[in-house]
């Protein structure tokens, strides 16, 4: 296990406080070989982490999440369409009608991944990028959410599969952190420190290319191979080049994208235009290339958004960000048929949990009503069913017929309405 000094000059980002080791712990000691608490003050958004197969608790790495079988799968047998493949080659993209075409019989699309099509790229050595796995796979559905819910963050994972001694992409930088966990083969990877700190996703490192080269010339701050087992933390901005050895490669990258102050920036700046002063018009006739006549309006417009952001609400800001933030992590799939044959036959013997990953919000609004928001939604109900709501968003398993505060034919209606709008799911 190793890690490097951060780059100076920028300022040490926020710890998140829901870093803490019995929030999806074993989600996280699977990516990194340090304490949850050393992770978030020593490495996050600060310094790579190489974590090594012997000191991560799965002996068997991670093929059980997705493996080159899992792969093959995938381009072959489940109607794979593109965004959710890419292919690189030389550090370029490969246009998709290189290896897409027709669904066959039955399917009127014209962008399905052919199999033999694809096989000729990767045979000319071209890297395959399988995109939104999170979304596809179901071992990997699981582990995004966990992990997600560990760091408090939306994740998305991609699987890179690059030839033996092949490179997809030049030496860049990602806008977002990353986890690379290497499933199979092995993969050179040089690091080499920020040549911007914390970039913006509107600071892609294409817009600072010669800087990226100049730097990717001198020597790696970390130049190591990745073992099967292996994981790797990259705060965003680290600059990162890797190639395939003897052998193919199989990577996942779990991309994680978190809030930024700028974030913050961004919704006070759309609150402010409740502010009559800073809506107002510049004066008739004002010359905006003419410093001079700026000035006098620069002063003001800073002396009114410094007033306003003085009387800034946090809890406003804060359900502007919940908003923003919250629909970007799916909670776990939920099975429809299921979940419709539990309806039909609800009961008060019916056992019901809230359904996994779900992030909700309860609040009174101190009269007759209560609040519950989710990811997607907001539901408004009876103060007297918020007993039985934090009895079941607690997590246990209810049975229906024992939710505290209600008759037992409110408590079927309750029951009812929280399976139809996927807030909890059958036990």
């Amino acid at each position: 296990m190793s890690s490097l000094d951060p780059p100076g000059g920028h300022g040490r980002p926020a710890v998140p406080s829901v870093l803490r080791p019995d929030a999806c712990a074993a989600a996280l000691a699977r990516c990194v070989a340090v304490e949850p608490a050393k992770f978030a003050t020593a490495h996050w958004g600060r310094t790579p982490l190489l974590s090594r197969a012997g000191e991560l608790p799965n002996p068997d790495g991670f093929t059980d999440l997705f493996s080159p079988a899992d792969a093959d799968e995938l381009l072959s047998r489940r109607g794979l369409r593109t965004p959710f493949l890419r292919v690189a080659r030389d550090g370029q993209l490969v246009p998709a009608a290189r290896y897409t075409g027709g669904g066959g019989a039955g399917a009127e699309i014209g962008d399905q991944v052919l199999d033999e099509k694809v096989l000729q790229e990767y045979a000319d050595g071209a890297t395959l990028v399988l995109q939104g796995l999170h979304r596809t796979w179901p071992a990997l559905v699981d582990f995004a959410r966990e992990l997600g819910t560990a760091l408090a963050q939306p994740l998305q994972v991609n699987a890179y599969l690059t030839p033996a001694g092949s490179q997809g992409f030049a030496t860049h930088y990602d806008t977002h952190d990353v986890f690379v966990l290497q499933v199979d083969g092995r993969k050179h990877w040089r690091i080499h420190p920020p040549v911007l700190p914390d970039p913006l996703e509107r600071q892609p490192w294409g817009g600072r290319a010669d800087e990226v080269s100049a730097t990717a010339r001198g020597a790696a701050a970390l130049d190591v191979v990745l073992e099967p087992g292996d994981a790797l933390y990259l705060p965003r901005g680290w600059l990162h080049s890797a190639q395939a050895q003897e052998s193919s490669s199989l990577h996942l990258t779990v991309g994680i994208r978190a809030l930024t102050r700028y974030a913050l920036v961004e919704e006070l700046l759309a609150l402010a235009a409740e502010d009559p002063r800073l809506r107002a018009g510049l004066p008739f006739g004002t010359d905006v290339a003419d410093p001079d006549a700026i000035e006098p309006e620069l002063t003001e417009t800073v002396e009114a958004l410094r007033d306003w952001l003085l009387r800034a609400d946090p809890a406003v800001l804060a359900d502007r960000l919940r908003r923003r933030a919250w629909p970007a992590a799916r909670p776990a799939p939920i099975r429809p048929l299921a979940q419709a044959a539990a309806l039909a036959g609800l009961t008060g013997d019916s056992r019901l949990t809230v359904r996994p990953g779900l992030r909700w919000q309860l609040a009174s609004d101190g009269a007759d009503r209560v609040t519950l928001r989710v990811f997607d939604r907001t539901l408004t109900l009876p103060t007297a069913c918020e007993p039985a709501l934090r009895a079941l968003l607690g997590g246990a398993v209810t049975r229906v017929g024992e939710l505290p505060g209600l008759d037992d034919a409110d408590r079927l209606v309750l029951a009812r309405r929280l399976l139809r709008e996927a807030v909890a799911v059958p036990a």
